[in-house]
């Protein structure tokens, strides 16, 4: 095989390394998918806590940062994995889930229906699909954004209890 031939045959395989460990990485960073939103916001509020929802699409890199970076670690952390239940909604997935008032839906039509536009959003639902706290859009500051997720989960913990 001549040079030219094998720098190219070299070169397509390491892109498609590449490719490979970067679709890797971002299946990698999510989170269980949504599947059944009134089941799921019941179990985090008989919990004391939201159901968090994190509003996402594939080629969005700070949602990846987002779930990577807060969202995998506070369903982890001791203080809130037994009172919060955190889920993944794709904006750009027709995978199938059961809406707040269990109709059948798609992940990319409950996107549109709670009017969802530029992602990463992180909401906080009670029973009924009802908002506990303002949602976070955006990436926001990397050294605060923990401090946001902690000050939404107790708003949210508190609108529980009021109810």
């Amino acid at each position: 095989m001549n040079s030219s031939l094998q720098a190219v045959r070299h070169g397509l395989i390491a892109g498609l390394l590449a490719l490979f460990s970067l679709s890797g990485l971002a299946a990698g960073t999510d989170l269980p998918p949504a599947q059944d939103l009134r089941a799921e916001a019941e179990r985090a509020a008989q919990a004391g806590g939201p159901l968090i929802v994190v509003y996402s699409r594939k080629d969005c890199k700070y949602c990846e940062t987002v779930k990577r970076d807060y969202l995998k670690p506070l369903a982890a952390d001791p203080r809130f994995r037994d009172r919060v239940v955190v889920r993944q909604v794709n904006q750009d997935s027709d995978a199938a889930l059961v809406d707040f008032h269990g109709a059948t839906t798609t992940h990319a039509q409950l996107a549109r229906a709670e009017k969802i536009k530029l992602v990463p959003v992180v909401v906080f639902y009670g029973p009924q699909g009802k908002r506990l706290a303002e949602p976070i859009i955006g990436a926001r500051l990397p050294d605060f954004y923990p401090s946001y997720l902690e000050e939404s989960i107790e708003k949210s913990s508190r609108a529980l209890k009021a109810r």
